[in-house]
């Protein structure tokens, strides 16, 4: 995970393998209370988030058909999937408001979908646009939680980072969120810790 600040637009390290994670890692150092940062605000940066993510047409904009309380709800949706996720990687039980919410959203985004007549099956949200990203998403979460790749879901073992990605690899051991960024700050401090073991480990302010 790098090290920027809040972003408002859409230049947010796309790593899950999936837009249900990369929609729950645009929390940045989840598990670094000194360090977490939104990195997705307002209608304008989650339309750009949207696109980017491939959950959105190229056509949304800007507060298109967003406001404050479809903007909180999706970020309700964000934490409670971020709630369900950590617990599942844990072995813990899904915590019950959590689930209530992500259950919610699913059955409020169903109400409104359109499913097509075509193969394979696939719910279309409705309106399109902004407004339809919690549904969007709701649906996929769905989909993934539904599916072989839940075991498949990994969290970063960097100190403090807390992003949850699909592991593809066929040990299925990776680890890091990204080589270049948590996987690389590891391989320093095992390097620093090497070359001055009596200093203490390195970086113990900081992920």
């Amino acid at each position: 995970m790098n090290e920027e600040g809040p972003a408002t637009t859409a230049d947010v390290a796309m790593i899950g393998g999936h837009p249900v994670l990369d929609f729950v890692n645009t929390v940045a150092w989840r598990h670094d209370d000194a360090r977490r940062a939104d990195r997705v605000n307002g209608a304008d940066g989650w339309a750009r988030w949207g696109v980017a993510a491939g959950v959105l047409r190229s056509g949304a904009t800007a507060g298109q058909d967003a406001d404050e309380p479809a903007l909180l709800a999706l970020v309700e949706l964000r934490e409670a999937l971020w709630a369900v996720l950590d617990a599942l990687v844990d072995d813990r039980p899904l915590p019950r408001p959590a689930w209530d919410s992500v259950r919610r959203a699913l059955v409020e985004a169903r109400a409104t979908a359109a499913l097509p007549p075509t193969l394979p099956l696939r719910w279309q949200p409705a309106p399109p646009g902004l407004a339809a990203l919690r549904g969007t998403l709701a649906l996929q979460a769905e989909q993934l939680l539904a599916s072989d790749d839940l075991r498949r879901i990994h969290r970063c073992a960097g100190p403090g980072c807390g992003w949850f990605f699909l592991d593809r690899s066929r040990a299925g051991t990776r680890r890091w969120c990204s080589s270049g960024d948590c996987g690389n700050r590891d391989r320093a401090r095992r390097h620093y810790a090497r070359k001055h073991p009596s200093a203490g480990p390195q970086g113990s302010k900081a992920p």
